[in-house]
């Protein structure tokens, strides 16, 4: 008899990506481009990753509605019923529930991991042996756990999670107790992380029981998960997208970080190194990118770069461009749109594209 794999994965891909302005746009966000220029999205190296976790068809994607057929499109492997689509934005806790009730109805004794669509890993195997480590003890205990990177410098773009020292399990020294979490430090106290010696960056990696999650958003959620119970009937059917648009038109706007994590008694922490970026802003990009012998980050065939130092450039494949006398700059044109910025002012691009909505409306973003 064939033994019944329970592991699912819930890809979260409604993000716009911002901060990747104007690469990443509203109509084709950064989770669906080829940012590294290896033939691959990463919605589709996030998908070829978790298969190795679970089945195909027991990944899930949650994505915005006006992203489905983007999604199809580029994983073909899943069937239409495996995409959720998410009529408004509502943060990641309703987009955790939502996905929560539609694997409920499969299987009551799933395991989840929950991953974002748009995060680099450099070291797949070891991120798969991570998270099957994960999932082991996620099938035995009643715990929330997170892979937690450890820091290489005092970043304040990331989220912080403070752990307790002491093993919790016998041949796992990397997973410890929760102890706090912080939202994106200043530097001063993002270097105290540092030095302590027992924080680690919040990577948005999720493994759990479905039914320790349920019980989390009993305790700490109800109300949210109230709503997506309704629709115990209706999910796989013709009722779902119906019913959905009008939970979300309800449903409050909250992340499972807050609405949870922060809250619950019961969470874990696992240390990881498998190479990670969230991939949130430029600068990461620069980081993982292959560098000249002036620490330029090129993408375009005829980009001439004179008296040019540290700067990432993505340029169209056959843009004649000439650049001179810059440092540390970001350079990037895509479609009808240019962005000149100082990589240390990057954080202020998500203003930017607020700013031209205001002013220039919604056709160059």
């Amino acid at each position: 008899m064939k033994e019944i794999n329970h592991n699912y994965c819930v890809i979260m891909a409604g993000g716009v990506g911002a901060r990747f302005w104007p690469m990443s746009t509203t109509s084709r966000p950064k989770q669906f481009i080829d940012v590294l220029g290896i033939g691959k999205t990463l919605l589709q190296m996030t998908f070829d990753r978790l298969t190795k976790i679970c089945p195909e068809s027991q990944i899930y994607i949650v994505t915005n509605t006006i992203y489905r057929d983007q999604v199809l499109e580029q994983l073909p492997a899943i069937q239409s019923e495996q995409v959720l689509c998410e009529p408004a934005r509502r943060n990641t806790a309703p987009c955790i529930a939502y996905a929560n009730h539609v694997i409920m109805q499969k299987d009551p004794e799933a395991v989840i991991v929950v991953a974002p669509s748009d995060h680099i890993i450099m070291n797949e195997a070891v991120f798969t042996e991570n998270v099957c480590d994960a999932i082991k003890v996620a099938q035995s205990h009643n715990w929330l756990i997170t892979l937690g990177i450890e820091p290489s410098r005092p970043d304040t773009g990331y989220g912080y999670i403070q752990f307790r020292e002491g093993e919790v399990l016998t041949g796992m020294p990397k997973l410890k107790k929760v102890k706090t979490f912080t939202e994106k430090p200043s530097l001063e106290i993002a270097l105290s992380f540092l030095e302590s010696g027992d924080f680690v960056w919040n990577s948005g990696i999720f493994i759990w029981s479905l039914k320790s999650i349920h019980e989390a958003f009993e305790s700490h959620l109800k109300e949210v998960n109230e709503l997506f119970k309704e629709g115990a009937s209706k999910y796989g059917t013709s009722e779902e997208e119906e019913f959905i648009k009008q939970t979300y038109s309800v449903c409050r706007n909250i992340s499972i970080d807050y609405g949870v994590m922060e809250k619950a008694d019961n969470v874990y922490v696992m240390s990881v190194d498998f190479g990670w970026s969230d991939l949130g802003t430029w600068g990461s990009l620069y980081d993982i990118r292959n560098k000249d012998n002036n620490k330029n980050t090129i993408v375009g065939n005829n980009v001439l770069a004179y008296d040019s130092f540290g700067c990432i450039v993505n340029m169209p494949k056959d843009k004649l461009v000439v650049m001179q006398g810059l440092t540390d700059y970001i350079v990037v044109e895509e479609d009808h749109a240019l962005l000149i910025c100082r990589k240390e002012d990057e954080q202020q691009i998500r203003q930017f594209v607020n700013d031209i909505k205001v002013e220039k409306g919604e056709r160059f973003i």
